[in-house]
């Protein structure tokens, strides 16, 4: 789940006037294993998602893989959130509220996004899913995304600054629509954040600016790096439900997140499948 420009918060050590929560070796197995749930979780709605299944089968399913693990959904009830997993449907960008009268078809993008607390540690990952025959535009669209995810990720390592990542993902994300020859448009106010006994910590973390700003990434630190893209203008606009967030030109939008940790030499992303 996305954190908001200005909005979160969490505890812990103290950096440059933030609170961010550093992890021991330990701990980050822990945030792996959770994140592993997570992974398990979404692997299962994916395998579901197809014409005519609606976002809440997907919820109750990955709702289920989550308590089998003997896991906690983190979304649920968060902030009074009804549902185990954002589902956001084509012009949806994030925190699509699952419902059964949204009933997938062929040719819709659907950003799934999850998130597990195991033993008191939080995972946190997202996904977009190509339902039935989708177009080859929308198509690229969500593998610039994914592919500005992992340029964000590649930039984590200790000694960076926060925004060393955000313009890792800026920079892809120009790339990736020069080589698409398309317009591909950064969505500002949401972003990633730190993660680990809460689901949304400090700091947060922009998808677009200049780098060598920002904290200091240390070992220990943990990462939810979520780039969301729409195609063309990415103003937004959230829904009288207080949590859908859609594209305001109702163009198409979608949204990839892993958690990653920061090492000793390096990053390591913990919601991989385990």
């Amino acid at each position: 789940m996305t954190g908001r420009k200005g909005g979160v918060r969490g505890a812990i050590a103290r950096l440059r006037g933030r609170d961010i929560e550093l992890k021991s070796p330990a701990e980050i197995e822990a945030m792996r294993a959770a994140g592993a749930v997570v992974a398990a979780a979404l692997a299962a709605v994916a395998d579901l998602a197809k014409p005519g299944v609606s976002t809440a089968e997907l919820d109750a399913l990955a709702e289920q893989v989550i308590r089998d693990a003997g896991a906690v959904p983190s979304f649920k009830g968060y902030h009074g959130f009804p549902a185990s997993i954002c589902a956001s449907v084509n012009e949806q960008i994030v925190h699509g509220i699952p419902s059964s009268a949204q009933v997938l078809a062929d040719g819709d993008l659907v950003s799934v996004d999850c998130g597990a607390i195991l033993d008191g540690w939080h995972g946190d990952s997202a996904v977009t899913l190509a339902v039935g025959e989708v177009a080859a535009a929308d198509l690229a669209l969500s593998k610039a995304c994914e592919g500005a995810m992992w340029a964000g990720i590649e930039a984590v390592r200790p000694g960076a600054r926060l925004t060393d990542i955000s313009y890792a993902i800026q920079e892809a994300c120009r790339a990736a629509a020069i080589a698409d020859r398309a317009d591909y448009g950064i969505v500002a106010e949401y972003g990633g954040h730190g993660i680990g006994t809460s689901m949304h910590m400090d700091p947060f973390l922009p998808n677009h600016g200049e780098p060598g700003h920002g904290p200091k990434l240390r070992p220990g630190m943990a990462l939810a790096i979520e780039p969301m893209l729409t195609g063309g203008d990415p103003e937004t606009h959230e829904l009288e439900d207080g949590w859908t967030v859609v594209t305001a030109n109702g163009g198409r939008a979608v949204h990839w997140e892993h958690t990653v940790a920061v090492t000793e030499d390096g990053h390591s992303v913990l919601t991989l499948p385990g």
